[in-house]
This record gives structure tokens, sequence and C-alpha cells, in this order.
């Protein structure tokens, strides 16, 4: 009899997390978790390990080498641009898929979340409140509504439509740059990229980090926003120029933003966004909700299964030959 396929997560969790990936496993599947955050014990947890399971933490290509048995690699998400070692994985053949169910109204949702706190300083009102301070009456003058506000959307799939849709029960009027996206009767209106960076009351992004991408949001493309543009980032870190976007905030350039993602995770309490009082800070958590987990978990087992079974997987990443 075999034993059953081993599956590591890479990713260091909570045991309540664990369980809640295990209720939706397979009784021919091992979850093998971490005790520490260390890459120590990475490589030697995913070493008698045939399948393993991506999420914020990246696969490197140490850890793929250290892999001895890995067959397929499979993203609890979509954002593997820079959480997998693409190319030590091409090398030996070993598949990667990924899971775009569960991630989609978690980060739309979040994406408002963050519009609202950033407009009413909501993050900043709270700590100071919890420090006995009542800014009953200061905070009006840099505080503002959501309602008619112009919404520019940089990337436009499935996540940036949701957040649309929100945008506009809030009575916002959404336009998007997203060239490949040609459908009709969407939330929002195509335009250019200079026309959503300058013309945009708040600003969010929706698009993976890659090589094009990187730094997209730049210190001259913030220059050129409206002095009182709300920035938001639920996609990646990178995208966006931090230490610009942190001058800008600093300086009021900027009214202020709303970041789930940052470049360098985690960021400490040094990094200067964590001194401002203009920003509303998330550590990367707009898809991790129990809904969304649970939602993930099940599709992507769904696929272990069809791989176990010698079946073509769903959401397979074609990779570039080595």
């Amino acid at each position: 009899m075999t034993r059953p396929l081993r599956v590591f997560y890479n990713s260091f969790g909570t045991p309540e997390m664990y369980e809640l990936i295990r209720s939706r496993m397979g009784p021919d599947l091992t979850l093998v978790t971490l005790d520490s955050d260390s890459d120590d014990e990475r490589a030697a947890r995913i070493a008698d390990c045939e399948i393993a399971i991506v999420a914020a933490t990246p696969l490197s290509a140490k850890l793929v080498a250290a892999a001895g048995k890995l067959e397929l690699v499979h993203h609890q998400g979509v954002g593997y641009h820079d959480t997998v070692a693409t190319d030590a994985l091409s090398a030996r053949g070993i598949k990667l898929a990924l899971t775009p169910e569960g991630t989609t109204i978690g980060v739309a949702e979040h994406t408002l979340l963050l519009a609202l706190g950033a407009a009413r300083r909501a993050a900043f009102a709270d700590a100071e409140l919890r420090q006995g301070r009542w800014h009953v009456n200061a905070l009006r003058p840099v505080s503002v509504e959501l309602f008619e506000k112009s919404v520019g959307l940089i990337g436009f799939g499935r996540i940036g439509q949701e957040a649309a849709k929100r945008f506009n029960a809030f009575g916002c009027h959404c336009k998007y740059f997203d060239p490949p996206v040609t459908d009709r009767d969407l939330p929002a209106t195509a335009a250019t990229f200079d026309e959503v960076i300058e013309t945009s009351d708040i600003i969010s992004l929706h698009l993976p980090l890659s090589p094009k991408t990187k730094h997209l949001i730049s210190g001259e493309v913030i220059a050129r926003m409206k002095p009182e543009a709300i920035v938001i980032n639920t996609a990646r870190g990178g995208i966006v120029d931090d230490a610009a976007l942190a001058k800008a905030l600093a300086s009021g350039k900027l009214l202020a933003a709303g970041l789930d993602v940052f470049e360098g995770e985690p960021i400490s309490a040094a990094h200067p966004f964590c001194g401002l009082p203009n920003v509303m800070l998330t550590p990367h958590i707009s898809a991790g909700t129990r809904d969304a987990m649970k939602h993930k978990m099940t599709a992507l087992f769904a696929n272990v299964s069809r791989f176990q079974k010698g079946k073509e997987l769903v959401n397979l990443v074609e990779l570039e030959p080595a």
C-alpha cells in the first residue's frame, strides 16, 4: 500500500489555519507544516514532499533544489511571478498551477476598506483615540468622501472589475487602464494610463509584479497625480516605488494612501510609512479571510486530486523552457 502524498505548506501559519487547510484535504494526503518561520526548516520539511503549496512566502530555487521528490507546486493564489522560482521548476519538469478561486471578493472588498480608511484617516483616528486623543474636529480638513470621486483602476481583471462595482455603489465614477480588456458592459470606462494617473482622485492597482510593472508607479508618475489623490495598492509591493510614495505623502503632494503590500515584506516599525498619519496599512491580508481560504483550498485540492489521477490540471502555468 502506497503512503499518502505529502503536501508541504511553504508559509508559516497558525495551528488554526493549518487545520482549516486539512479540513479541505482528502484522506490520501498528508499536510507537512512548519514550527517556525525558518528557511532551514523549510528545506528539511520539503525534502520528502511531492507537492508544495505556495502563498506569499517565496519558494526559492534553493528550496526547490532541496525538494528531491517534488512533482507539483500549487500557488494558492495567482501572483506567482515574484513568489515561485519558475526557472528551477522548469529545469526539472515540475508543474505549476494557480488558484484564481477565492481571491476576487476578499481583495475587492479590502480595496474599498483601504480607500474608505485612507479617505477618512481611520487608522490614525483609531490609534490616537486609544491613546486618549479625541480628534473630533482636527481631521475634518483632511478627510474626504468617496461619493462622486473619480476612481482609476490600473489592471482590470477579475479583481479590478469587482472593485469597480463596489466603488460604483458608493457613487464613484470609474475608469480603467488595461489595453487587453475590451469587453462591453464593464463597470468602468477604458482610459489611457496618463488619463488614469492625471485625472483620478483615487488610483487603485490590480496587476501582477513583473519586470514590466516594477516601479510602474514611480516618483515621476506620482508627481503627475492630482494633489489630493489617494493611492491604493492591494496588488504587489514593487509596483510602487515605496520611497517615492512615502516622500509624496509626507510632503502633502498626495492626500493619502491605503497599502496592503510593500517592497520588502514584512516592513518594520521604522518604515517611513509607519510614521505617517495619512496612510492606512495592513499586512498583506487582502485575500486573507476564512471564507476565501475555504474556497481556495477546496479548489486547490480538487486540482491536486486531478493530478493524483493523472488528469489534466486546470489553471496550469506554461513555464518557459529552462
